[in-house]
């Protein structure tokens, strides 16, 4: 996924709100993490203001289902 794929699907993410879009979005950064790394992450939870709508914080770790 590219990261200007993952910012748009994260926006989207974030104009929905609530409970279901947050595992989306951590889904989408977890596909991040494996194709760009932990700056790419740390990069868009700053730039999207993830902390603030999902309480994702900076240098956390996301994996999806079955990875390490």
């Amino acid at each position: 996924m590219t990261l200007d794929r993952a910012r748009e699907l994260l926006a989207r993410q974030v104009s929905f709100g609530g409970g279901y879009q947050r595992n989306g979005a951590r889904l989408i950064l977890a596909e991040v993490t494996r194709d760009h790394g932990q700056q790419a992450v740390d990069g868009l939870i700053a730039e999207l203001q993830l902390d603030t709508t999902f309480g994702f914080a900076l240098g956390e770790h996301f994996t999806t289902p079955g990875m390490k």
